[in-house]
């Protein structure tokens, strides 16, 4: 199935390679880098590149490319999944997925790979079941490592593989248990000048943090389930018993772990929290420009919009901006011609705006299109979609759990044409 691995960084350097095979040459990735030339932007390389003798399947986490060789037609969908698995493995154990975190923990990298694919099929990519059969690494066990010459490669096969649940290690014990879930929904919408929606759609996830003792069976029921289309179960998930009766019954693994992941179309109608008043003119013939923006909160359901950041790539003969904003900071690099305006949190009684004049270049004609608005920004405690929990029960064990539900809604890619 996969035959090799390569990581390559932001320069296009391969920085690691892994052979589960065969040894495939570097050479191959040849095809990846001129797709790599050919995309205007660096998430736009073409995730499957067929070549004379491979597949390339790739994708780009942290500024890092996973690009998989793959020597027979294989479901592309299956592999992705798996280099995303790989990738949230070493953020798991090294904190963060970087170059230099990677080639700092190099030999534990090598053994990580080593056990999530067998002869190039998938075997253990749970984070648990993993770190019984490697430790992570810790300065302690790194210098003892070093002295002794042993490695962070555990003594025997972890209990949970064995098991009809192979995701969750058995003999858990917590004094404290709990278990808490996250409902995080990523909007992404296209607004015209007008202020219609063109296109939005939500990508949720439910993530959660389950530190239980024993072997506890739980399940967890919604308000408004048919909201959720084009659902992905993690498989600790029973999925008949979603199917018949839309209530999420597993028993979770030890930990972190992502229990589902989902999508809300546009066609049940998407709430827009924030909306953009805006008026960027040009005047043809003039060296000035006229730049006026301001921004609020609309169906936030009382929750207020925090961590606002709007940036606008403005067209090649602005040479200078000079602005005015009622709150926040902005920034403008001549060079790139990108302008960042951090706006902090939106106040309702008081609408944050950035208003002020653009230089152009002397007798320059006025620019085709006006520019584009990207806005990022978090609410907390709310899920735009509507999607409530109803609650949460356990079964198997008899002590009571301490359950905690959070919301949040933050920006994907929210774009405002003006």
């Amino acid at each position: 199935m996969i035959h090799s691995l390569f990581l390559v960084n932001a320069s296009g350097d391969i920085f690691l390679e892994k052979h589960w095979k065969s040894v495939v040459s570097r050479s191959v990735c040849d095809y990846f880098f001129e797709a790599l030339e050919r995309a205007t932007e660096p998430e736009n390389v073409p995730p499957v590149i067929p070549t004379p003798h491979h597949y390339l399947i790739s994708v780009l986490r942290h500024r890092i490319y996973f690009v998989a060789v793959i020597q027979s037609e294989v479901p592309p969908l299956f592999v992705i999944e798996f280099l995303h698995r790989v990738v949230d493995t070493f953020q798991d154990y090294f904190g963060v997925c970087t170059e230099a975190a990677i080639k700092d923990n190099v030999v534990v990298v090598y053994e990580l790979l080593e056990e999530m694919l067998d002869n190039g099929f998938p075997l253990a990519t749970e984070s648990n079941i993993l770190k019984e059969l490697i430790k992570p690494p810790t300065i302690l066990r790194t210098m003892v490592n070093t002295i002794t010459g042993s490695t962070n490669v555990g003594e025997q096969l972890p209990t949970g593989q064995l098991s009809v649940v192979p995701w969750r290690r058995t003999g858990v014990k917590y004094t404290n248990n709990e278990a808490y879930f996250d409902v995080v929904e990523e909007i992404d919408a296209i607004i015209d000048k007008s202020g219609s929606t063109i296109t939005a759609e939500i990508q949720g996830v439910i993530d959660a943090c389950v530190k239980l003792t024993g072997m506890p069976d739980l399940t967890l029921s919604f308000m408004n389930p048919r909201l959720l289309d084009d659902v992905s179960f993690h498989p600790c998930v029973r999925f008949k018993r979603w199917e018949a009766e839309r209530i999420l019954s597993f028993i979770p693994p030890d930990g972190n772990f992502r229990l589902l992941s989902y999508h809300v179309s546009s066609q049940n109608l998407v709430a827009i929290p924030v909306y953009v008043k805006h008026n960027i003119t040009f005047r043809e013939g003039s060296s000035q420009g006229r730049f006026d923006l301001t921004l609020g909160p609309k169906q936030t359901m009382g929750k207020g919009v925090e961590s606002v950041l709007v940036s606008s790539q403005l067209p090649r003969g602005v040479l200078n901006v000079s602005l005015n904003p009622s709150q926040g900071t902005y920034t403008f690099d001549p060079v790139t011609k990108m302008l960042s305006w951090d706006v902090g949190k939106i106040n309702p009684q008081k609408l944050p705006s950035l208003k002020g004049t653009m230089s152009l270049q002397a007798g320059a004609s006025k620019p085709d299109e006006n520019p584009t608005i990207n806005i990022q920004f978090k609410i907390q405690q709310m899920a735009i979609s509507g999607l409530k929990v109803n609650r949460l029960d356990m079964y198997g064990e008899k002590y009571k759990p301490f359950k905690g539900i959070k919301y949040m809604t933050k920006a994907g890619k929210f774009q405002v044409r003006t």
